[in-house]
């Protein structure tokens, strides 16, 4: 089934093969696959927590799971595959991950030979050799090399900055340039760059099944080449804002990438890498891929639009929503701090003595006439607040006293998603400095159950830093009280709802 608003011109294949994507769970390959699907091909998926995938309409798609750095894992991945896709790589820091990923691509072409695969399908990155400095940028040229080692035929797209929702290079741009009217930046703003949109991306990769005789690599840009300057600039005018830059000399890639994480959904460990490929030129010198593949690229411009035509209908195929299932039993109960993906996080575990059901009753118990079983008085005054504000307030209430839907109110907060009996998320509709969420996941664990709740907030600007910070204190009395009411109301310690 294809993504509600997809618009790539998708026609059946006229020769299905069996398909082997690795990075199901990233941005280009959680894109891939449905169009892979909708062309009538027969796919394979290798990933390592195969809950990350199990709440996508994949219908027939093979799932094995495992880690690549495991060499076990993938003679099962192999079998009988016609094509494979190559899209994992690291991001961190340091020199160890060139190292791994080099050895995990190596590994994977051996076994791609072996198991007679006809094709490796590979997208990395733009820029000549002999001018790239980014470590990122030559481990994705070393892991496009360790691919061909194996005798099967590689055909590799190397590509610059790819312009569509929620990339990380595009959410980058967004968000610099939507919160900050003025800003000083280093001189790399000036670099060259051929952006592509992620439409011509997945086009490209999806026409190589097409063709069994092309290989080798091929450079891939959309239309424009402009400078950074000239990408923020372009941006500010779609969006109609008007932007003033300053480019001055910053010793070191590090202090951009600190800011970039303030300032953006980015984390460090990914502004880090990409703020070094910044520095290099990435345009296209060899323009093959226009001749032997029926895709003409878009410009920049058109390729923002859409991609905020998709931010403005809430119509993103892949964001960071599909990432928050994150239990595991091997975390610590207690309080956790953290920040993931720009998002800033509180998170409280606890085992509970009862079982899955009965706690996720418990939890589509709160709100309501009967109110918060912990701080309900500071519930009610934020209330208050967002009424004077001109917001909903806790005056909604909820549908039903027990029962939950999707879409249902629940005092300032929306039903998100509802998976009984393991995960329920909550949308703030209150008048926020950014975006919010109050998430619990349940997971049976040895006769009982684990419940994790995490609040998350996506600040909006320096306020809405300033903001998280201001209410914290807050948090640490609301915050575990919950989880121990729910606790205590699951394991019948407590009265719950109705017997107070």
């Amino acid at each position: 089934m294809l993504p509600s608003g997809m618009d790539l011109q998708v026609e059946l294949s006229a020769h299905p093969v069996r398909v082997l994507v690795t990075g199901a769970t990233g941005y280009i390959g959680g894109r891939l696959v449905p169009r892979l699907l909708a062309r009538g091909h027969h796919v394979r998926c290798v990933v390592r927590d195969p809950d990350r995938v199990a709440g996508r309409d994949w219908p027939g798609v093979e799932i094995v799971p495992g880690d690549l750095a495991d060499d076990s894992v993938l003679p099962a991945a192999l079998e009988g595959i016609d094509v494979a896709y190559y899209l994992v790589h690291s991001m961190a820091e340091g020199d160890a991950f060139r190292e791994r990923d080099r050895m995990i691509a190596e590994a994977f072409a051996r076994a791609a030979g072996e198991a007679g695969v006809r094709r490796i399908v590979y997208l990395g990155g733009l820029g000549r050799p002999e001018e790239v400095h980014s470590r990122h940028l030559v481990s994705r040229h070393e892991v496009g090399r360790a691919l061909t080692e194996g005798g099967v035929p590689v055909v590799e797209f190397r590509a610059a900055v790819i312009v569509g929702s929620g990339s990380a290079s595009f959410e980058m741009i967004r968000h610099l340039t939507e919160r900050l009217p003025l800003m000083v930046t280093p001189r790399w703003i000036d670099t060259r760059c051929q952006p592509i949109s992620v439409r011509d991306v997945l086009d490209y990769l999806l026409r190589t099944l097409d063709d069994d005789d092309v290989r080798g690599i091929y450079e891939i840009g959309g239309r424009d080449v402009l400078s950074y300057r000239e990408m923020i600039l372009h941006y500010a005018r779609v969006r109609g804002l008007r932007r003033i830059i300053v480019a001055l000399p910053v010793p070191r890639p590090s202090l951009s990438s600190r800011f970039v994480d303030l300032v953006t959904p980015i984390p460090y460990r990914i502004a880090h890498p990409l703020i070094q490929s910044l520095q290099t030129e990435v345009v296209v010198r060899d323009d093959r891929a226009l001749g032997e593949f029926a895709v003409r690229p878009m410009g920049y411009d058109e390729a923002v639009e859409r991609a905020m035509a998709r931010l403005g209908t809430d119509d993103v195929e892949t964001t960071w929503a599909s990432s928050l299932a994150s239990l595991s039993r091997g975390q610590p109960e207690g309080r956790q701090l953290s920040a993931h993906e720009g998002m800033l996080l509180e998170r409280h575990r606890s085992r509970v003595e009862s079982s899955p059901e009965r706690v996720f009753d418990v939890v589509c118990e709160l709100g309501g006439d009967d109110g918060w079983p912990a701080g309900n008085a500071l519930w009610q005054l934020r209330g208050l607040l967002d009424r004077a504000l001109g917001g909903v307030g806790m005056r909604r209430g909820r549908r039903h006293p027990r029962e939950l839907r999707a879409g249902d109110p629940l005092d300032f907060w929306r039903v998100e998603v509802i998976e009984a009996p393991h995960l329920l998320r909550l949308r703030a509709e209150m008048k926020l400095p950014g975006r919010a969420w109050l998430q619990f996941e349940v997971l049976p664990d040895a006769g009982g159950a684990l419940l994790e709740q995490t609040a998350l907030f996506e600040p909006r600007g320096i306020i809405g830093y300033l903001y998280w910070y201001a209410v914290r204190p807050f948090h640490r009395f609301v915050f575990p009280g919950l989880v121990r009411a729910v606790r205590e109301r699951a394991e019948g310690t407590c009265p719950g709802p109705g017997h107070r």
